[in-house]
């Protein structure tokens, strides 16, 4: 909460204003009206009134910084502001939207604003009734264009121009709204923009510009060490210069043309320092200047012999055999429940450099094979297996962002199939034409976040405007493909799980192989979602909506389940159903053959009978009785030690 305590001037000023107030009681007890105090004062001192010099004492030198955050990237740079004021004399107090008082902002003198803008363009969750009092003040007769005419402010907004109309849009209606209540600006709006660079560059060079224009606020430039002026007068001419071969008119214009934009003769690269930076710290290995690759915690489980993912039970992939990789860390979504907490870029065409295929393919195998080889010495880790994990057999192209953007993905997956190395390659279906022009892989997934339009895109946050056509035209393409295909369907609670006669329609416009249904992950507590542990449905959940979407869809059966990872999969009966028995499994062998032949196949020329302990409602609920299963200790009396336990065994009691 806001101190609500006037604070107390310090230093010269504090010793001046006690020796004016020892002066005004001297005075005081010569004279008996305090006005003729005062006239004295100002005819014969040359000295302001006393309630004039406590206000301008107390006002010199301090101000606000109020963010409205919905990742924390506002709220870090409030505070990085805050820091960097006191080196040149400005005492401001961080504060956020959903804190901060409105009613007082008429009284303020100093206020910096730090916005980052939400879905649609709407304000962050905790700055929407700010935002609002704003917007209705600003509309209402009774405030007036004068109704905040004491207050000086300045707005740097955190966006990204990938959201084209919506770009800052938050950090615009607070400019306006402040505006047209009197408030005067000390330097324009600053479009801080993600998609050119670095925010905190870009920040850097906000703030070293609001530093020149506060002179009236802070320590005289001439008292600063010559070096740092220096620094700063040197960064004001270039951009001054930079504007004027440009026939710009003002400065401030660089807010929108980007401080840190590389040359505009050269395509710049995806990640910038801050974007690689947090990649890395979550474990990835970033392969050139766009593609990543991070080892899966079910491929270090199979290493272990203690089981294997989804895809091992519903599909036959040796788990500790795949590679998770992308060949395009951005993305054009920005789902509330990505797993990535969205740390990768955004973006609706390739615009950046490009790395070759080959390059990617080597450096990923290369990667993915020295993070096998450091588990080594691991306990439980099987040295035959450890040796086979080395031998990658599949990629699972889904690692983060959007692979299918890589404008030569055709040549990556034919490079992978040379290596004899399947491909699971997972798009969010806004890319049509990508997937129509796409080689034959060998299985194709296309995520199904959502029933209707609205739900789409609240839950995707989609940076297309026509985001739902292009959804919809990817359904239809992924029709025409030959090989298998796959819808996959994450339920969240209180998002999508009411919609089954819409997801029911989708699916016939589509006409999937597969239908893989799951349980949303809980990544914690995440700025940039609104999602909790009660989000997540339990696997009879998730059952109950597979059962209920195969009554609309009676084409479609009950195959497979994967208890651990609250997820199920549905087949279609025509073509995977065979004598009573599952085929969703793949004879991998088979698949490179028809790859390497180059005739035309269809996804019944590799299939393969799916065991039975990996069919729907078979005791071991996905758990392959080959590997052994361990529970951890968990703090319940109930639970069990961390132990090894045969699955057949523990499901027989």
């Amino acid at each position: 909460m806001i101190n609500k305590e006037e604070p107390k001037p310090s230093g010269f000023v504090s010793k001046a204003l006690e020796f004016w107030t020892r002066l005004f009681k001297f005075l005081k007890s010569l004279f008996k009206k305090d006005s003729s105090v005062s006239q004295f004062c100002r005819l014969y001192l040359g000295l302001p009134k006393l309630s004039s010099f406590k206000e301008n004492a107390l006002e010199q030198g301090r101000g606000k910084i109020i963010y409205g955050t919905q990742k924390g990237t506002s709220r870090r740079l409030a505070y990085k502001l805050s820091r960097k004021a006191k080196t040149f004399g400005l005492n401001l107090e961080v504060v956020s939207m959903a804190e901060y008082e409105v009613e007082r902002l008429p009284s303020e003198r100093l206020v910096f604003f730090i916005v980052s803008t939400y879905t649609d363009g709407t304000p962050p969750e905790a700055g929407k009734w700010f935002c609002r009092w704003l917007e209705e003040s600003a509309h209402d007769f009774r405030c007036g264009a004068d109704f905040l005419k004491r207050l000086n402010f300045a707005v740097f907004g955190c966006g990204n121009s990938q959201y084209g109309k919506n770009f800052n849009k938050c950090a615009k209606d607070v400019t306006e709204n402040l505006k047209l209540m009197g408030a005067k600006e000390v330097t324009e709006l600053f479009h801080g923009d993600e998609d050119k660079g670095s925010l905190d560059l870009q920040f850097s060079d906000w703030s070293n510009i609001v530093q020149l224009k506060l002179s009236k606020f802070i320590k005289p430039l001439e008292t600063q060490t010559k070096r740092s002026r220096d620094a700063v007068r040197l960064k004001l001419e270039k951009i001054k210069q930079e504007q004027k071969e440009k026939k710009s008119t003002d400065i401030e214009d660089i807010g929108t043309n980007g401080l840190t934009m590389a040359d505009g003769h050269e395509k710049p690269e995806m990640l910038n320092q801050t974007t690689r930076g947090n990649l890395k710290k979550q474990g990835y290995k970033i392969i050139g200047s766009h593609s990543g690759v991070k080892i899966c915690r079910w491929t270090k489980s199979m290493l272990r012999g203690r089981g294997g993912c989804y895809k091992h039970t519903f599909y036959g992939i040796e788990s500790h055999r795949c590679m998770e990789a992308t060949p395009s860390l951005a993305c054009a979504n920005k789902c509330v429940f990505c797993w990535r907490h969205h740390t990768n870029p955004i973006g609706k065409e390739w615009k950046w450099k490009m790395d070759p295929p080959d390059q990617i393919v080597e450096q990923a195998l290369s990667y993915h094979r020295g993070m096998i080889k450091e588990m080594r010495g691991v306990p439980g880790v099987k040295a035959e297996k450890l040796a086979e994990g080395i031998d990658v057999k599949h990629c699972a192209l889904s690692l983060v962002g959007e692979p299918i953007m890589y404008p030569e993905i055709n040549e990556l997956c034919s490079r992978l199939h040379s290596e004899g190395i399947s491909t699971f390659l997972v798009t969010n279906a806004q890319f049509p034409d990508a997937i129509d022009r796409l080689v034959p892989v060998t299985q194709l997934y296309v995520s199904v976040d959502a029933g209707t339009k609205d739900s789409l895109k609240a839950i995707d946050r989609p940076l297309f405007s026509d985001f739902w056509e292009r959804f919809l035209l990817c359904l239809q393409k992924l029709r025409d493909k030959r090989q298998r295909t796959v819808y996959r369907l994450t339920l969240v609670n209180e998002w999508n799980v009411e919609e089954l006669e819409q997801y029911a329609k989708l699916v016939d416009i589509g006409k999937p192989d597969f239908i893989e249904i799951k349980g949303v992950t809980y990544c914690g507590n995440n700025d940039a979602s609104s999602l909790t542990i009660k989000s997540v449905p339990y696997h009879n959940e998730v059952r109950a909506f597979g059962e209920k979407l195969c009554t609309f869809r009676g084409e479609y059966g009950l195959a497979c389940e994967h208890e651990h990872s609250l997820s199920i999969l549905l087949a279609r009966k025509d073509k995977f159903l065979k004598d009573g028995a599952w085929h969703t499994w793949i004879d991998y062998e088979k698949f490179q053959d028809l790859i390497r032949s180059g005739k035309s196949f269809g996804a019944e020329d590799y299939m393969e009978e799916t065991p039975r302990w990996a069919n729907w409602g078979a005791k071991e609920k996905g758990f392959d009785p080959a590997e052994t299963r361990y529970r951890k200790k968990r703090n319940h009396p109930k639970k069990l030690i961390e132990q090894p336990e045969k699955v057949a065994e523990s499901m027989n009691g």
